[in-house]
């Protein structure tokens, strides 16, 4: 497989796993607020995703895959609400692990990298073009 062809390969790898990204982090972005239903049930827990290289068999490319989507297992925050259905003998309920500030840097960084992959294709695409024009003189 040529060069050009490769970085398309690579360039919708990493697409394709930054948009991954993307999901998870809306989904953590949507349950910030989303507390447990029982008294002293444990609430939304923040998924994370893990990316890993692998090579692909038909182009031998190197190439972006989604690892495994995980949960992070930091210790949930209690808040003081003991009108709140999950709140526990005490009054407190358990909050969300999720920062919405690390999940909008999340987002920034993920829509960058997919857009500088965009870039990469696109430059794929013009290179290809500009050669296959050469080919024809």
């Amino acid at each position: 497989m040529d060069e050009l062809s490769a970085i398309g390969k690579i360039a919708g790898s990493a697409m394709r796993a930054q948009s991954v990204r993307m999901r998870v982090t809306s989904e953590n972005m949507a349950n910030v607020d989303t507390t447990g239903t029982a008294p002293g049930a444990d609430p939304y827990r923040r998924k994370t995703v893990d990316f890993a290289e692998a090579v692909d068999r038909a182009s031998g490319a190197p190439i972006v895959t989604v690892d495994r989507i995980g949960t992070d297992p930091s210790n949930f925050e209690k808040r003081y609400d003991p009108s709140h259905p999950a709140a526990d003998e005490a009054g407190y309920v358990k909050v969300p692990n999720v920062n919405a500030m690390v999940e909008l840097a999340n987002m920034r960084e993920a829509m960058r990298s997919f857009e500088a992959n965009l870039n990469m294709m696109d430059s794929g695409r013009r290179m290809r073009s500009q050669l296959l024009d050469l080919l024809k003189r």
